[in-house]
């Protein structure tokens, strides 16, 4: 079964505040940059605090740039107001150079793609969630949200890195519902 997005902003919305309310900030963040920013799981765990936030002015940067680890293309990312208020919040207590954004607190390593699903499925199943969600879904969810509320997929496929077309419309689920919500919401005359 393929991983879907998540087609709720509701549910991602839930999804995001979920360890928020526990008070697991780091991993809310992991949520949250996640679904802001349309990183592959395996680059966002490589993110080190330096890499997002500026030392100097004590403060979580507007943008940053990454290169990708599958596409080995370098890639600049504009944080929302969403993505900085979290990632402010994990900074308080976690923000120190060298360290990994989304660390094991034990081992002062990034914790594993596997322990990433785990916190993501954990929630998912918690609130009662139907589809399969994983660290992917962020992904997905991204662009489709984007595509959802205009974004050319052109300009998503520029986001995402994809070589083709193709890729980006399997990656943004396109349904038999949002092709109707197209046919009837279009009205030329009568």
């Amino acid at each position: 079964m393929t991983t879907q997005p998540i087609r709720s902003k509701h549910q991602v919305r839930e999804l995001a505040t979920y360890y928020l309310k526990k008070g697991e900030i780091r991993n809310h963040v992991l949520i949250m940059i996640g679904v802001h920013t349309a990183l592959r799981i395996s680059d966002l765990l490589r993110l080190r605090w330096e890499d997002v936030y500026d030392f100097e002015r004590n403060r979580v940067r507007a943008s940053f740039y990454i290169v990708e680890g599958k596409t080995h293309k370098t890639k600049t990312i504009a944080l929302n107001k969403a993505a900085v208020k979290a990632l402010t919040l994990l900074a308080a207590s976690a923000a120190m150079p060298g360290r990994f954004l989304i660390e094991n607190p034990r081992t002062k390593r990034a914790i594993s793609r596997i322990q990433a699903y785990r916190i993501i499925r954990a929630a998912a199943e918690a609130l009662g969630f139907q589809q399969r969600v994983s660290p992917h879904s962020l992904r997905k969810s991204f662009g489709y949200f984007a595509w959802k509320s205009g974004v050319s997929p052109a300009v998503i496929m520029e986001i995402y890195n994809h070589s083709s077309l193709a890729v980006t419309r399997r990656y943004l689920g396109v349904t038999q519902d949002d092709k109707n919500e197209v046919y009837l919401g279009l009205t030329f005359a009568g």
